[in-house]
Order: structure tokens, then C-alpha cells, then sequence
């Protein structure tokens, strides 16, 4: 076997085809590699694509909250008269229509209307209706646009979950923390682009099961998914030295283990393998800089008493909030929290209050903690859940088991700072919060728009995967959603 065929036979049909391209790239990384004894180059920040951002944007980073399963538009801010007017009626038929349901009600003899759980109030200049489940979240309606028009052909978790996450239904896609790391690179050297974290709520117990692949790359380059960052004295598995081994050693070590892979990155071409020099040396920096960021000790009696008492339990959503923020102010390009135990198929009046108080005040804090550091102009932050939930109950009325069932109709999201109108709606359902009145949105127009907001033309932001031009938008027509943004 000639040299030439033997290179051939291990350089993989996506390499070549994919990742012929940073061919110049990796020579240039080696290069740097060599000259600094295999370290990083420097100080400055990786960037991302030539061209990019596209124009001037009005968001450098993003943080996305995630909440799990589902959350309910009717019950926290979508109320309407006519569902207490029809309290306890049969949805009319020409609002349900032939509308798709999950097995979990599709088999019901009725479909009674229930009204939000409880009352709540106009807030803010605008008059926003925020459910008294959510008291803290009530006092930033100034400070958010809510979307009540946002709506998904998914109506099971996982491709509604993977959908909103990826812009596919389909697992094996790309992240939006991963399309936006690989378009905008990082402006920290010391910690990834992109960073999540996953917390339990106490509405439903466990909640549906997060997955790894809602932060992954897909197709993209394995240098941009997501890092998840665990509670407790490890965030980050295997990032200690192992007994006996000492800084310097580790060092010398990384660098000669740099050789190899540079050395087989030559002989191969495989991208991947210049990926993993970049792997391991994050990993020796993030030895320094995870530590200092998990510290929460420096941080004042009134700001830890703003995100609630739960703040100091260790993956813990208002912990995880904390972190969010000294992740943003150290730049990190990407954070998101998933936040599980929104799917209140049953027993919605002990769940939902339960859930809600996880949630309530942590949020409220962490927008007003990003605001008054100067971070909130700057920092796009989405609400966002995969899709709402049912005006009809699920079980009988009136039961202490009932709940509500899958709705991807129509659901709310809101969104704050990084280019987004404050205190401002948009989009509304009908008089059963059943169907979209008006400016529908659909979760590909959410991602044009966030990546809007980032300074990216989706229509210009692709990437070659079996033939396509793939992107975060997908193939079918979307458009940024102009009238919410500044």
C-alpha cells in the first residue's frame, strides 16, 4: 500500500468532505502550537468565521433559561374571560378543531375548559397579565417581551425539547450554543464558548430526562458543544489531577501529548484530532478557572439573598442562575440552563405552585442582577419552553390528579435585553388560548431572530452535512420577528 492510499484509507469521507476546508486553519494552529510549546497561542479571544458577525450586533452573548416538560401559557400568562366564563363547558368544536393529541387525552369522552389555577395581575406600563404564581417574575414585566404566539409541530417531549434546541426534531442536529460558538468563537480563553447546566424542579419529580445531545455539536466541529457544568466539588468530571501530579508536570505532559496529536493531525488530516489538542488545553486552563468561578464566596449578602435561600444548594436552579451570571460577566459566549419538572400531566394545583416557586424569584433576580451590572443591554435572555399546555383538562375535572396535556399550538415565551423591546407583547390567542389570533411565530423564527440579535443573517449561516447547506432555521421559509426588537 503506497503512503498516498494509506492516507487515504484513514481520512474519513466527513473529514475530507467536510473539513477539507480548515485545512490552512490547523496548519496555522499547529504553527502556533510549535511556537508556544504547544500551549495556546495567546491571551486573545478565539474568533469565529471570517465574516461574522454579519453586522453590528446587539447582543455579545446569550443565556438561555430552558424549562422542561412544558410549562402551561393558560395558567401563568395567556388568561383569558371566556375560559371562566366556560369554566367547566366542553371546548367548542370550532375551537379544537381536528387538532392532533397526544394518547394521553385522545381517547377522553370530554374536553372541559379550565380557567388559570390562579388569579393574577397587570404588570408594569404595559399591562402585562402575570399569573400570583409568579410574584417576583411580575416586578420585571418592564423588563421582558413576551411572546404569546410562539407555536411547534411537536407534540411529544423529546422531539418538541430537541426541536426548539437544535431546529430539528430529529437527534444528531446541531445546538444553538453550538451554531453560535461556531459562528462567533469565544471571547474568554480560560472557559468554553458555550457552558449548560441542568437542575431538578419540584413540580413533577423526575422530570423528563435531559440529554447531553441538546448541547452538542451534530455535525459542526466537536470544539463547539456544549460543556456541562455538574453541582458539587466536580463541575467538571475528570478536570482534577489525579493524586501525586502537580501543575507542572500536567503541563509538560499536555505539551508532549500535543506532539503526538499534532503529529498524527499531519499524517491523518483529521480535524478532530486538532480539536482534541484544543480539548485538553481547555481542560488545563479550566484547572484554574472553574474553581474561581464556582466560588460564590465573594459575592454580597444582599445578592445571594436576592436569588432565594436556595441559591446556596449546589445545582439548585437559583445556584445554577448565580453561575449564569458570573459566566456572562466573564464572557462566555453561550450559557444555558435546563431547568426539569414542567410536565403537569396531573396533579397541576400541587405541582405547578411547586415548580413555580423554583423558578419565581431565582429569574426575577438574575434579570435584575444582569441589569443593574450594565450585562442586560448586552445579553440576549430567553424563556423558553418546548411547547405549552391544553385549555381542556387531562382526567376528570375537578379531580386532584387532573392536569393538562401537550399543546404546540400556540405558547408564550418571553425574552429580555440584547436588542429586545422591553415591556412589550406580542403575538395573541384566541378567546381559549387555543389558537394563534395574530403574528404567529414558529420556533424557526425565534432562532432567525435570535441569531438576529447576535449580529447573523440565518440565511447566510450554513453548514455542509450530507450534501446540504444546513442551518439553525432549517430549509423551510422563517423570518426574523423585526416588530419585537429595538
Amino acid at each position: 500500500m503506497t503512503l498516498l492510499h494509506e492516507h487515504l484509507s484513514h481520512l474519513t469521507r466527513r473529514s475530507f468532505l467536510g473539513d477539507v476546508s480548515r485545512g490552512i486553519g490547523g496548519i496555522a494552529l499547529g504553527s502556533l502550537l510549535h511556537q508556544e510549546g504547544l500551549r495556546a497561542a495567546s491571551d486573545a479571544p478565539r474568533i469565529g468565521l471570517p465574516g461574522f458577525p454579519h453586522f453590528a450586533p446587539k447582543a455579545r452573548r446569550m443565556l438561555c433559561l430552558f424549562q422542561s416538560g412544558g410549562l402551561s401559557h393558560v395558567d401563568l400568562f395567556d388568561d383569558k374571560p371566556m375560559l371562566h366564563k366556560h369554566a367547566g363547558q366542553e371546548i367548542p368544536p370550532s375551537i379544537k378543531g381536528t387538532q392532533r393529541l397526544t394518547g394521553m387525552t385522545s381517547g377522553q369522552s370530554a374536553y372541559p375548559v379550565v380557567p388559570p389555577l390562579m388569579a393574577g395581575r397587570r404588570c408594569g406600563g404595559h399591562g402585562t397579565w402575570i399569573s400570583d404564581l409568579l410574584p417576583h417574575i411580575q416586578t420585571i414585566a418592564d423588563d421582558i417581551c413576551l411572546v404569546k404566539s410562539l407555536h411547534t409541530e411537536a407534540i411529544n417531549h423529546d422531539p418538541g425539547i430537541t426541536y426548539l434546541n437544535t431546529g430539528n426534531q430529529l437527534p444528531g442536529y446541531a445546538s444553538m450554543g453550538a451554531w453560535v460558538s461556531y459562528g462567533l468563537g469565544t471571547e474568554n480563553q480560560n472557559l468554553p464558548a458555550f457552558i449548560a447546566m441542568v437542575s431538578q424542579g419540584t413540580g413533577k419529580n423526575p422530570g423528563q430526562p435531559i440529554f447531553s445531545r441538546l448541547w452538542g455539536s451534530g455535525f459542526l466541529p466537536s470544539s463547539h458543544q456544549g460543556v456541562g457544568l455538574r453541582p458539587g466539588a466536580n463541575p467538571v468530571l475528570y478536570l482534577q489531577n489525579p493524586p501525586g501530579v502537580e501543575r507542572p508536570q500536567r503541563r509538560a505532559l499536555l505539551d508532549d501529548l500535543a506532539r503526538l496529536n499534532q503529529m498524527r493531525a499531519d499524517e491523518l488530516g483529521d480535524p478532530e484530532t486538532l480539536t482534541r489538542i484544543k480539548a485538553y488545553e481547555m481542560a488545563y486552563r479550566m484547572q484554574a478557572s472553574v474553581p474561581d468561578l464556582t466560588d460564590i464566596s465573594g459575592e454580597s449578602a444582599a445578592t445571594l439573598e436576592a436569588y432565594g435561600p436556595d441559591v446556596s444548594k449546589p445545582g439548585s436552579y437559583a445556584a445554577n442562575c448565580l453561575l449564569a451570571r458570573r459566566l456572562l460577566e466573564r464572557d462566555v459566549r453561550f450559557v444555558q440552563l435546563f431547568h426539569r419538572g414542567w410536565d403537569q400531566h396531573i396533579a397541576i394545583s400541587r405541582q405547578l405552585p411547586n415548580q413555580c416557586h423554583d423558578i419565581d424569584q431565582p429569574t426575577a433576580a438574575l434579570i435584575k442582577d444582569l441589569k443593574s451590572r450594565g450585562l442586560l443591554e448586552d445579553t440576549l435572555v430567553v424563556f423558553a419552553t418546548e411547547f405549552g399546555r391544553t385549555t381542556f383538562s387531562q382526567g376528570k375535572l375537578g379531580d386532584p390528579g387532573m392536569g393538562r396535556d401537550h399543546h404546540g399550538r400556540c405558547f408564550s415565551i418571553w425574552l429580555a435585553g440584547g436588542g429586545v423591546k422591553p415591556g412589550f407583547e406580542y403575538g395573541s390567542t384566541d378567546d381559549f388560548c387555543y389558537n394563534i389570533a395574530e403574528n404567529p411565530v414558529h420556533i424557526r423564527d425565534l432562532h432567525a431572530t435570535i441569531l438576529h440579535c447576535l449580529g447573523i443573517d440565518h440565511a447566510r449561516f450554513s453548514h455542509k452535512f450530507r450534501g446540504l447547506n444546513v442551518r439553525l432555521t432549517g430549509v423551510e421559509e422563517s423570518h426574523v420577528v423585526r416588530d419585537i426588537l429595538l
